[in-house]
């Protein structure tokens, strides 16, 4: 349980969870993806969202879990609509096969929630590039880039807003001295995961921060913005069993509950008092300030470019 905090002026405080942001919304008009929904605040997101009546497109690697998530909340509200497909974000493959079935479907796009994560020792994705900033954030890069003309054609042809969430972390401003290792991408020499896993959410806000300008100068009704979910037991330290054993064992006084840490994400994707806001970083459900990095309006163009690199290789 989340014993400190004290509301902020959107009215909420770290305490508050994901259905008491949402409570009251209709978002029955909504069609939302949300990446890593078969687990941890993904899961939570998506049966707040089904909630408040929002079509839901689960994008998860693991089919099989995502459909028994997706039986779990139909148990408990019948009336959900809710679609598992399969993607990891780990590969470029599977990113432009999803978005490809997911165009095909001629489903609308009003919210992307990119919310799947990991921390892991040094790997190399399917691609050849490091784990965390190919699956945190080149793969939602990606994604986001290729249904980006699906969510504009669904806010013109809706009137509705469309809003794309960045799952990030005050873990940004751990990172490698120069922010981003453009040429050292996939250098295991001085590699330490925590400074990669800060990198890629560091990316995250950057990349967030430099598509909002983007859409503002094209005059699109689509925001983007980043956020903390907050500390919360989860199974993304998975790989790193002391830090898992240490959060375990101290959880249930110092970290958010799965409800309280899906708060953010959900209130950013569907509060009323979030419409046209842009460019920002949310904790607790309140704008939040960043490290000075993830405010570098050069480094964000230069990440952009450097990704586009990435994902279009010669």
């Amino acid at each position: 349980m989340w014993i400190f905090g004290s509301k902020g002026p959107s009215g909420f405080s770290s305490s508050s969870t994901a259905e008491e942001v949402t409570q009251g919304i209709d978002g029955s008009a909504l069609t939302a993806i949300v990446t890593g929904a078969s687990s941890g605040i993904g899961e939570e997101t998506t049966r707040v969202l089904a909630l408040r009546g929002v079509h839901l497109v689960m994008a998860v690697r693991n089919v099989d879990a995502g459909r028994n998530v997706k039986e779990a909340i139909l148990k408990e509200i019948p009336g959900a609509k809710i679609d598992v497909m399969a993607l990891d974000l780990s590969s470029m493959a599977s990113i432009r096969k999803f978005a490809s079935q997911y165009q095909s479907s001629n489903l609308p796009l009003n919210l992307l929630i990119n919310n799947a994560g990991v921390v892991t020792p040094f790997m190399l994705s399917h691609d050849g590039i490091e784990l965390h900033f190919a699956t945190n954030y080149l793969g939602p890069f990606l994604l986001t880039d290729l249904l980006l003309e699906t969510m504009k054609k669904t806010a013109r042809e809706s009137n509705i807003e469309g809003r794309i969430v960045n799952v990030s972390s005050i873990g940004h401003r751990l990172t490698y001295s120069e922010g981003i290792r453009f040429d050292k991408i996939n250098d295991e020499s001085g590699y330490y995961s925590w400074y990669a896993y800060g990198q890629s959410k560091l990316a995250n806000i950057l990349h967030a921060k430099e598509l909002s300008r983007r859409l503002k100068e094209d005059g699109v009704e689509i925001t983007a913005n980043s956020l903390h979910p907050g500390g919360i037991l989860t199974n993304i330290l998975r790989h790193d069993h002391c830090m898992n054993g240490f959060c375990h064992l101290i959880g249930k006084y110092f970290l958010k509950s799965i409800p309280q840490g899906a708060a953010t994400t959900c209130y950013v994707a569907l509060h009323p008092h979030v419409k046209g806001v842009s460019g920002e970083f949310f904790k607790d459900s309140n704008i939040c300030n960043t490290s000075s990095m993830a405010k570098d309006v050069d480094l964000a163009k230069k990440l952009r470019d450097f990704s586009f690199t990435l994902i279009n290789p010669k």
